[in-house]
């Protein structure tokens, strides 16, 4: 299984309403993607200086599942509107052997 958690800062222009629309259409994706298992979005309450404002988080199949998942036609239609209004993005994809 493949875990892959991402964290972004987002501009400060209608940051509330920017982060809801971000949780609303990554987990839209959820029954679409081949492989995907599962997927959460949280909004940050905490609204410190190290806070990031949305996290996702996510599981895949495989590795394969994930590369599919990056490719796939509706998660690609949102990324243009996610760089858009992000500062800061990182993320972390892991394999957990179980």
């Amino acid at each position: 299984m493949i875990k892959h958690i991402v964290f972004w800062k987002l501009k400060d222009d209608n940051k509330k309403k920017n982060a809801e629309t971000i949780k609303e259409r990554l987990e839209s994706l959820a029954g679409k993607v081949p492989g995907l298992l599962k997927i959460e979005v949280g909004l940050d309450y905490s609204k410190t200086e190290e806070s990031a404002d949305v996290a996702l988080y996510s599981e895949f199949e495989s590795k394969e599942a994930l590369r599919l998942y990056t490719e796939h036609p509706d998660h690609i239609a949102i990324l243009p509107f996610v760089k858009d209004i992000r500062t800061e993005r990182r993320v972390v994809d892991f394999e957990l052997n179980e």
